[in-house]
């Protein structure tokens, strides 16, 4: 079944996100290839996530996190009793969006699936957004509803959101109270398959941040390709990792994937490489989803901890370099399976199964999606060529109200913003971020493998790698370096890093610039962000 889903009557009375959705014909081109993707016309991506696991599944652990563990039962009740709230006690009609902030709780994931379940759109933030940057999303979505951890209640009564008109708290005991007086049961709103669930805004790492929209069955989509075809979860499986949840990495590794088996997802509200390691072996965590700079600092102190538990490692976020790849599996033994997603696609769209992969590849075209590398004009390349990557399947860009729509979908496919090769066997092996490509002298220099090259060096903890302006070479190479242990950098250690990465790699791909730093700018996520190293804006 390829080709668009024929168009249902939406469930949402408020039309807000409907109409805002781009043009049709600037659609991607949606591909339900695989059996498991032909929905019904009809779907509630959140009843079908957790209230089928409540017939066999009803007793087991959902949720484990600090404050407390929930079984699908337990926590069905809650999502039963916040959803009676959002409609009963502040008029959530379906389509109205709603507005979550929190860390990584139960709490958190309940507000989700309550709001999906009454037929609302789901608008997540990051607990470190500040009020500006809440406004902004706020604003552009006409936000209606919020429901926010007490702890972060400052920076959202003091964004500017005039649409903005009812705000429960959870963690002081407001929220809490109102879902002690409400019904345990609540029927889930019959929501079409094509009403928008959920609004991921992007990073906005320039400009303003755009709004992502994706449906119910996107929802589903994400497990039932690279969950059910890739990743392969088992109800047994116990998940754990650092992504927040606003984060649609996060949501599908933590909450989507295990619920979509039944599984166990451990949430943590602090989870950097200290707290994840101990929580790994006290939770006997089964499968992982961080960040290739947070694998690198857990293999470092991997020894000092119980990770015989793990079975499955998942990377994404940022590209996993090579050495990272190998310090991992030399200190557990598995190999890192590496996968790129978009906010655009909501998941992991290029990836490999463990018995497929291929050191420093990021993989091939999860199931249910195709990929192609394309150049300048949209013209497929031949093997082994760079070029912009292009794909297309299940899920799909469609922007709120924004025309920067015109510009990720060419010709139906989306085109993510990186360079990659496709080798001969069809492996994608990633490049840089386009418009992170360095061009000096003539050649064509990506970051992440100049960065790569100076991990291998014992001295260097974390890299950053750029080009700047020269007036002969018309960029050159700058390279930001986090030393080891705090170490001070010099003159000599320069000269032997530029010989370390002439050794590793092409010669001419060498820094000509190297500059010591404390600590490297990176998103909430962990991802660098090389445009502030651009701006000049480093510790």
């Amino acid at each position: 079944m390829d080709g668009m889903m024929m168009e249902t009557v939406s469930a949402h009375i408020d039309g807000f996100a409907r109409e805002r959705l781009p043009p049709r014909d600037q659609w991607p081109e949606f591909r339900f290839t695989l059996p498991q993707l032909r929905y019904p016309a009809r779907l509630n991506c959140a009843s079908v996530l957790l209230d089928r696991n409540l017939a066999a599944r009803a007793d087991h652990p959902a949720l484990v996190t600090p404050a407390e563990t929930l079984t699908y039962g337990q926590l069905a009740e809650r999502v039963n009793r916040i959803a009676h709230v959002l409609v009963n006690r502040t008029g959530l009609v379906p389509g109205n969006r709603v507005l979550l902030r929190g860390a990584n709780t139960a709490w958190m994931v309940a507000a989700y699936f309550a709001v999906l379940k009454a037929g609302g759109i789901v608008v997540a933030t990051m607990p470190l957004l500040r009020a500006k940057e809440l406004g902004q999303i706020l604003r552009k979505a006409s936000i209606s509803h919020a429901l926010c951890d007490a702890r972060l209640r400052d920076a959202l009564a003091e964004a500017d959101a005039p649409a903005l008109r009812h705000v429960l708290h959870w963690g002081d005991g407001e929220l809490e109270a109102l879902c002690d007086a409400e019904s345990r049961d609540f029927k889930a709103c019959d929501t079409a398959a094509e009403d928008i669930a959920l609004i991921g805004f992007t990073s906005g790492t320039t400009g303003e941040p755009k709004g992502t929209l994706h449906f119910h069955r996107d929802m589903l989509a994400i497990c039932d390709a690279y969950g059910r075809e890739v990743l392969r979860p088992e109800p047994s499986d116990v998940f754990i990792g650092s992504p927040p949840l606003a984060f649609t990495f996060g949501l599908g590794g933590l909450v989507l994937f295990p619920f979509s088996v039944g599984a166990t997802a451990v949430l943590l509200e602090r989870a950097s490489p200290e707290d994840l390691l101990p929580a790994i072996a006290r939770h006997h965590a089964t499968v992982c989803f961080t960040a290739p700079t947070a694998y690198r600092a857990m293999a470092a102190k991997a020894g000092e901890h119980d990770l015989s538990s793990l079975r499955k490692c998942v990377s994404a976020g940022e590209a996993l370099p090579r050495p990272v790849f190998d310090a991992w599996r030399e200190a557990t033994g598995l190999s890192l399976m590496d996968g790129i997603g978009a906010t655009e696609m909501l998941h992991i769209f290029i990836a490999a199964r463990e018995e497929q992969i291929r050191p420093g590849a990021t993989g091939l075209p999860v199931p249910g999606y195709e990929a192609k590398v394309i150049d300048a004009d949209g013209a497929k390349v031949p093997r082994g060529t760079p070029g912009r990557l292009a794909v297309r399947g299940p899920t799909g860009c469609r922007y709120l109200d924004d025309p920067r729509q015109a510009r990720y979908v060419e010709d139906g496919w989306n085109i993510t913003g990186d360079t990659y090769i496709q080798d001969g066997d069809g492996y994608f092996w990633y490049q840089a971020r386009s418009d992170d490509m360095i061009i000096s002298a003539g050649y064509n220099i990506a970051g992440p493998e100049v960065e790569a090259a100076l991990l291998t060096h014992p001295l260097v903890q974390e890299c950053g790698v750029i080009g700047v302006p020269d007036d002969e070479r018309g960029m050159v190479v700058k390279a930001f370096v986090v030393l080891a242990d705090g170490g001070a950098g010099d003159a000599a250690l320069v000269r032997a890093l530029q010989e370390h990465v002439k050794a590793e790699i092409a010669p001419y791909k060498y820094p000509r610039q190297v500059e010591f730093v404390d600590r490297l700018p990176r998103t909430e996520t962990g991802k660098l962000q090389r445009f502030a190293l651009r701006q000049g804006v480093v510790a």
